[in-house]
């Protein structure tokens, strides 16, 4: 057993490391320039920690949060190894301890925030000190590509021009290729030696809920997980607020947590919920950055995130003990205006906003997209995954109805070439369903052919259809600010007749009277009816070339054998039962569901 083993045994207590931790400790023990990309719960700590140990002298830990090193401290010094967070927070006999301990030597780490470490005084102290190693945690904070960014990182950039000789680990949970890029540059690091983990975090369920009745939701689903410890992730300090009061009043554990409370409260709350004193936090985003808290089962956002980087570092605040838990996002176009609103007056420049609706975009497109949600982010993070089908998001579990919208398709990329210029998807919908809006009677786009001649369809439905298109490569989305939309290469393939298009159902609105309607309706199953209705839609889909499944799912045939709808009334409320299957195959299948 070597060194490095025997430490992780010793001080740890495990007898194997976690992927990519003993190459990065080897690494560093190698005096290379390091930077490290792991998910949350992969262990990131570890690899300077126990470093520290084996290099001696001191090792110089810079973190963003005060609630983040004082964890890291108290479970270092539980284990028996000499730690301390230097900040604003210390009492002066604190301050003078740990001056005390660096000038002698004893102290392995030393945690500081990266405003502390670029003061001149305490550089110029810190030049005396025995320093073997420096570690920046959350280094994704040093670009402005990435999230959370934070302009005293980019001052870190001196350290290694004051330590030269001394090795540099930069660490995060969250980095796509810009932001790792971004993140040698700006720390200059030398040769720097990458590892990079997988993102994908198996044990956690991703799942969107149209944020319809809210509050509702939660209160059924936190019932049903009564006893689990969960974060309520929100927009707002009064959000957290209400959310919480609500809660409480319906007896649950929950308090609220944003910036706006006093250092005490917030200090309470989260040592409360660590202590499963409580068991719901309802926070804006900076609470959970280093809560090292392993059993939270499950992290809802009640509010859509601002970027795809936030949402799965938030989310990967869930199941760090490699348990089963979810991920739930309640999304709504309204929070996307919301969102898009705050953006555009938040004065931060003209770049810094283009780039910014860029990541909003790019968080709803994993909202809206019809494909494997797992697949999307480590896409995203530059990640190949090759399962098509992960069984742990609510796309895997039950695959959104794909119709044949051929038909449709070719409207929308017949409209889009007609357009005088280019268009978002709001005017492209508002042309096809003849709308008398202002715009189109500026742009006189009311005398086009393609004017009107989508009236059936709704808006929702070319919204989802225009998204899918895209993500299909018949039509293409440029421009950051104004989105616009055009046609591809692809795009005549369709006009020519050379593709079909199969493209999701989207959702329904049905009111909770239909809704009460079907989950009321308990009646007998006619399983010879059901039969029928299976080679009919057999019938169907061998005709279209398509799987039956595309035509209605099982559990539509089973309502429809139970509920025997006779008119389009009944038969619209039949799950997976949208307005264009309704038109298409409705007469069919009621024709068979009048038979003796």
């Amino acid at each position: 057993m070597n060194q490095t083993d025997e430490l992780l045994k010793k001080y740890w207590g495990y007898s194997a490391f976690l992927p990519h931790q003993k190459e990065i400790i080897g690494s560093i023990l190698n005096s290379n320039d390091t930077l490290a990309i792991m998910a949350t719960g992969g262990g990131k700590s570890l690899c300077y920690q126990l470093p520290a140990l084996c290099l001696g002298g001191l090792t110089v830990v810079i973190s963003p949060l005060i609630s983040l090193m004082k964890d890291q401290v108290d479970d270092l010094n539980a284990r028996g190894i000499p730690a301390a967070a230097f900040n604003s927070s210390l009492e002066y006999r604190d301050r003078a301890r740990i001056e005390s301990e660096l000038k002698d030597g004893t102290l392995r780490l030393l945690f500081i925030s990266p405003e502390k470490c670029m003061q001149p005084n305490f550089l110029d102290s810190l030049r005396g000190a025995p320093i073997r190693l420096i570690a920046i945690d959350e280094a994704h904070c040093i670009s402005e590509w990435g999230h959370n960014f934070r302009p005293e990182y980019r001052q870190l950039a001196q350290l290694k021009k004051v330590f030269p000789a001394v090795p540099l680990v930069a660490l995060t949970a969250t980095a796509i290729p810009e932001v790792r890029k971004d993140i040698s540059e700006q720390l200059g690091l030398s040769g720097a030696r990458e590892f990079i983990g997988s993102f994908n975090r198996k044990n956690l369920q991703y799942r969107i809920i149209q944020k319809k009745n809210p509050m509702v939701f939660l209160a059924n689903y936190i019932g049903q997980h009564r006893n689990d410890s969960g974060i309520i992730y929100c927009m707002s300090k009064k959000e957290t607020e209400d959310i919480a009061a609500d809660l409480h009043k319906r007896g649950y554990k929950a308090h609220a947590y944003h910036a706006g409370l006093s250092k005490q409260v917030r200090e309470k709350v989260q040592d409360a919920f660590i202590r499963d004193a409580i068991n719901i936090v309802c926070a804006t985003v900076a609470f959970g950055m280093g809560i090292d808290k392993p059993d939270v089962r499950y992290v809802i956002h009640y509010d859509l995130p601002k970027t795809v980087e936030s949402y799965y570092q938030e989310t990967g605040r869930a199941g760090r003990d490699g348990q089963y838990s979810e991920c739930i996002l309640l999304y709504s176009r309204g929070d996307y205006a919301r969102v898009r609103s705050m953006l555009e007056h938040d004065d931060a420049g003209e770049r810094n906003l283009r780039l910014a609706l860029k990541k909003l975009r790019d968080i709803t497109e994993y909202c809206e997209t019809t494909t494997c949600r797992r697949k999307f982010l480590l896409n995203y993070f530059g990640e190949e995954y090759l399962e098509e089908n992960c069984a742990s998001c609510d796309n895997c579990d039950h695959p959104p109805d794909m119709i044949d919208t051929t038909e449709p398709a070719a409207l929308i990329v017949s409209c889009i070439k007609q357009l005088p210029a280019r268009f978002g998807i709001e005017l492209i919908s508002d042309v096809l369903r003849g709308s008398k809006s202002a715009k189109i009677q500026d742009y006189h786009l009311d005398i086009l052919s393609s004017y009107g001649s989508g009236k059936k369809y709704s808006k929702a439905q070319y919204r989802t259809w225009i998204n899918e298109l895209v993500r299909q490569g018949y039509l293409d989305r440029t421009g950051d600010k104004y989105p616009v939309i055009c046609c591809t290469g692809k795009s005549e393939e369709l006009l020519k007749g050379r593709a079909r298009v199969m493209l999701p159902v989207p959702e329904r609105e049905t009111t909770k009277r239909a809704t009460a309607v079907h989950e009321e309706s308990s009646g007998a199953e006619d399983s010879a009816l059901f039969l029928r209705l299976k080679a009919l839609r057999k019938s169907i889909a061998d005709r279209n070339g398509v799987p039956p499944y595309v035509i209605f799912p099982d559990k539509s045939l089973h309502e429809m054998a139970c509920t025997r709808p006779g008119d389009r009334e009944s038969f619209s409320t039949i799950s997976g039962v949208g307005e264009y299957k309704l038109e298409k195959y409705g007469p069919e299948f009621m024709e068979e569901i009048r038979k003796e």
